[in-house]
């Protein structure tokens, strides 16, 4: 199954929350809080403006970004989680 997101939508993998706390403490699953980090794995093609013409995404597929925390739909592809949101949703760019 491949997932093309249409129109201004981002496909994105989340990025495990840190299972210790800085001070080394282990969290077990129920302390831990979602994460609302990513890679963006596949873009749409930008929203329709008035127009007609296309608005192209300022988000590019490798890039790491962080996401409104309850943003988004869920998706399960056997095991693996991944997140179909708006690009309004984006907060930031995380550059390295």
């Amino acid at each position: 199954m491949k997932i093309k997101p249409l129109d201004d939508r981002v496909l994105i993998k989340p990025i495990e929350a840190e299972d210790k706390t800085p001070g080394g403490i282990i969290l077990p699953d129920t302390a831990k809080e979602k994460s609302n980090r990513g890679e963006v794995l596949a873009v749409g093609p930008g929203r329709v403006k008035d127009d007609g013409s296309r608005a192209p995404l300022e988000v590019k597929v490798g890039q790491k970004v962080i996401y409104s925390k309850y943003a988004g739909t869920e998706i399960k592809k056997g095991e693996e989680k991944f997140l179909l949101l708006r690009e309004d949703d984006i907060l930031a760019v995380i550059e390295e």
